[in-house]
């Protein structure tokens, strides 16, 4: 079924952090989300509204310290005017093709403005999850279905070239929508991992937990994320802390490392992994780790070996991921996996899963995907966010928003009462305030399998801002 966009509007809105969530070169406070609105004709004629989410990460995208988070903000407004554009004009087509007809001249207008591969994806992502939404939901089918049964024209295509003689049939293999997924959980560079930790005044005081001691039994998490900062002895010390409250779990536990770009090189990662796992302090927690994320910049991380680090534990990229030749650059450097987000696109990660089945059945190393997050707050970016790790049969995924905003985020009580009402099993009221329900460490995932892509309500668009036109190119970004 093909199909053309035939109006898109863009609005944004602000938020602000019940705690300071520190992960690589940023300590974030604020922030602000881009809500897309786009309305689609399907080529029997029929039109249909879509939507899609995200938030508009300062110093993820590029971590360039002389731009200020204003910048960033217009830089990621500027790939989504430009994707916009493209879309527009185009014809009927695929929900895929649409995305892989345009994916290297958007590129291309992206890099002629001084926009790295990372924000370009953004761009795309989010117009091309508006079109998907309107798509699933102008079919009556969920976002599950429509890719299993290929209702959205997914095959081999030259974008990913490696994959021309591909079979994508495990990716249609009829399998029912996942029911549950366990929250990995996000220890950020600040985060309290003690409740000693928190000074009585600086107490926050709403009902939702506030260090890492607290976190483990309100929310039963089993999977942890643990931010590293590149510096290894305040890294070793940091990490005995927190495994001095999970090692206090009888049950099993499972933990990520991520590096957020902040180690100099592969060396000095591997250094620093040989001393952690040296220590008799971290020897429950070592045994836990199942990958190390993005440890080392961007700019050396394609064309430097990791193979010393990935003989001990596998490592993936996820700020490397821009440009869809990324994986296959990165495996050929000793990397096992990618992650998927769904900021850098939809399809991307479906194309990474094929790639990774295919090279997997090829004999020799395994290769995987990982499931990270962007501050995906409740609602639109939430849900569409979990059923594409539901899509590609992953069984945990990052999750922060819940931890680092409270709720909803100030948004009108009218939307998160409808999101309520629609997803009973994914939220819950508690204090007042819709919050996302996480019981055991899982997320129900059930009441996703709705027409659309993984919600079939709308978001209170109008309480939005418009979206301000980007100041972007500056002087001397190109």
């Amino acid at each position: 079924m093909k199909l053309r966009l035939v109006e898109l509007e863009r609005r944004e809105r602000p938020y602000r952090m019940r705690m300071p969530f520190r992960f690589g070169v940023k300590t974030a406070t604020e922030g602000r989300q881009a809500i897309l609105r786009a309305r689609v004709r399907l080529e029997n004629g029929r039109e249909a509204t879509g939507w899609s989410a995200e938030a508009l990460g300062a110093k993820w995208f590029d971590k360039n310290l002389a731009l200020r988070d204003e910048d960033n903000h217009h830089q990621l407004r500027r790939a989504l005017e430009l994707a916009g554009t493209a879309y527009m004009e185009a014809g009927l087509d695929t929900p895929f093709s649409h995305f892989a007809t345009l994916y290297p001249a958007h590129m291309a207008a992206c890099e002629a403005e001084g926009l790295n591969p990372l924000i370009a994806s953004y761009g795309q992502s989010l117009v091309d999850r508006a079109m998907l939404d309107a798509f699933c939901r102008g079919l009556g089918v969920p976002f599950h279905r429509a890719v299993r049964e290929n209702l959205v024209g997914l095959g081999p295509s030259p974008v990913a070239p490696e994959l021309e003689a591909a079979d994508f049939a495990p990716l249609f293999r009829p399998s029912p929508a996942p029911r549950s997924i366990a929250a990995r959980h996000t220890v950020g560079l600040v985060d309290p991992i003690l409740s000693a930790d928190i000074e009585p005044e600086d107490r926050i005081g709403d009902g939702l937990p506030e260090s890492l001691e607290e976190v483990v039994p309100f929310y039963g998490n089993r999977y942890f994320k643990l931010k590293i900062s590149g510096d290894a002895e305040a890294d070793i010390a940091r990490l005995e802390r927190i495994a001095g409250v999970l090692d206090r779990a009888a049950e099993p536990y499972f933990a990520t490392l991520d590096g957020n770009e902040q180690y100099s090189d592969a060396d000095a990662i591997a250094d620093f992994y040989v001393r952690l796992t040296a220590r008799p302090s971290l020897q429950r927690l070592c045994a836990s780790i199942l990958y190390v994320e993005q440890p080392i910049n961007r700019a050396q991380a394609l064309s430097t070996p990791v193979g010393r680090l990935a003989r001990r534990i596998p490592v993936i990229i996820d700020e490397s991921d821009g440009a869809l030749s990324a994986f296959p650059q990165a495996r050929a450097l000793g990397y096992a996996g990618v992650s998927s987000k769904a900021c850098k696109g939809i399809w991307k990660s479906m194309l990474n899963l094929a790639r990774a089945q295919k090279w997997s059945a090829e004999g020799g190393p395994t290769y995987f995907m990982s499931a990270e997050d962007l501050t995906c707050e409740p609602g639109i970016c939430l849900q569409q966010d979990l059923a594409l790790v539901g899509l590609l049969g992953l069984t945990h995924v990052e999750r922060n928003a819940h931890h680092f905003i409270d709720g909803f985020g100030g948004r009108p009580r009218a939307e998160e009462q409808r999101f309520l009402a629609a997803h009973p099993d994914l939220y819950h009221e508690q204090d007042g305030r819709v919050r996302l329900r996480i019981e055991g460490g899982n997320l129900s995932v059930a009441s996703l399998e709705t027409p659309g892509f993984g919600a079939s309500v709308d978001p209170e668009f109008d309480a939005a801002e418009p979206m301000p036109k980007a100041a972007w190119p500056m002087a001397g970004s190109r």
